[in-house]
């Protein structure tokens, strides 16, 4: 698959990959609420980059891709409050956002760049 050259899918990818790994450790009774919230918002960063990629425009792509960041700061929300009531560590909290900090990064550089190209 073609997306999988693109860096910024990958971190994508690896940042939901590691949410689900640390909310396995969230009560179970919130298992339908901050962890699905969590999981969902983690796991459209990704997807959106790869639906936005595959629209025919860099236009159309830009607009997944900030839909994308969107997702991306619900997910650092729901860690600070996870992290508050203190179901998210210290160290996996830390871990969570210097991920988002990179993606965000790499989804700017990429939106800008997109942005430029036309």
């Amino acid at each position: 698959m073609d997306i999988e050259k693109l860096e910024v899918w990958k971190s994508a990818m690896d940042l939901a990959e590691t949410v689900y790994k640390i909310t396995d450790k969230f009560p179970k009774t919130e298992i339908f609420g901050i962890t699905d919230q969590i999981r969902r918002a983690a796991v459209s960063i990704p997807s959106n980059i790869v639906e936005g990629k595959g629209r025919d425009s860099a236009k159309d792509f830009v607009r997944f891709l900030n839909i994308a960041k969107g997702s991306l700061y619900e997910l650092q929300t729901q860690c600070i409050l996870s992290n508050k009531i203190g179901y998210l560590s210290q160290e996996d909290f830390r871990l969570i956002i210097k991920m988002c900090e990179t993606l965000e990064h790499r989804l700017s550089a990429l939106i800008k760049y997109l942005k430029h190209a036309n």
